[in-house]
């Protein structure tokens, strides 16, 4: 074992999931919330220098995500992640990997989708104000309008899939008291977390 990613434990709960995986997803977490939130505040302000830092702090969230989620996905198949649980019937099964397949895609989607408008727009990304991104696309006003609608239209279907994906996590732990939250909480929460019950 090591610090950064403990080998996941096999019990008759499916297991825990690692430090590593744990602190990447609660990270995503952290990530989608401030760009949510500058994504819907932005947008109103009027054109002047908060604004144009409100969209820079956005796009460098972005590409945050996207770096985050290809390392969530590197260590996932590095190290694995727990078995389902034993009592969950086989369409939650099937549900859940359609769910955290669509959730991972739309993290690595978006970002992309974002840089390819900004690209349309002729302003270029630069991460952190320190590293450029080339532009991927020509500037093009009717490309620039499609990308902005696409990428809405992603936006609100990851806000949608998360609200999903917490909505079944809390049914899991509030009303079938099993382990599936648990597990993802952080190891300094084991004192209230305590072990799920069916």
């Amino acid at each position: 074992m090591d610090d950064l990613g403990p080998a996941i434990v096999d019990d008759a709960d499916g297991g825990r999931y690692g430090h590593a995986a744990i602190t990447l997803h609660w990270l995503t977490v952290l990530l989608l919330i401030g760009s949510f939130t500058l994504g819907l505040s932005m947008v109103g302000l009027p054109f002047g220098r908060q604004k144009l830092q409100w969209y820079a702090w956005h796009k460098w969230i972005g590409i945050s995500v996207f770096l985050v989620t290809c390392l969530r996905l590197a260590w996932r198949a590095f190290r694995g992640a727990p078995a389902p649980l034993a009592a969950m019937p086989p369409w939650q099964r099937r549900a859940s990997v359609l769910v955290h397949g669509a959730l991972y895609g739309l993290l690595l989607v978006i970002p992309l989708s974002g840089w390819v408008y900004s690209s349309s727009t002729g302003v270029q990304v630069v991460y952190l104000g320190l590293f450029p991104l080339p532009d991927v696309v020509p500037k093009d006003r009717a490309l620039a309008r499609a990308l902005l609608a696409l990428h809405l239209t992603l936006n609100f279907t990851l806000f949608s899939l998360v609200c999903v994906h917490t909505a079944a996590a809390l049914k899991h732990h509030f009303i079938d008291r099993d382990t599936v939250l648990t597990r993802m909480l952080p190891p300094w929460r084991s004192v209230i977390q305590g072990k799920g019950t069916r």
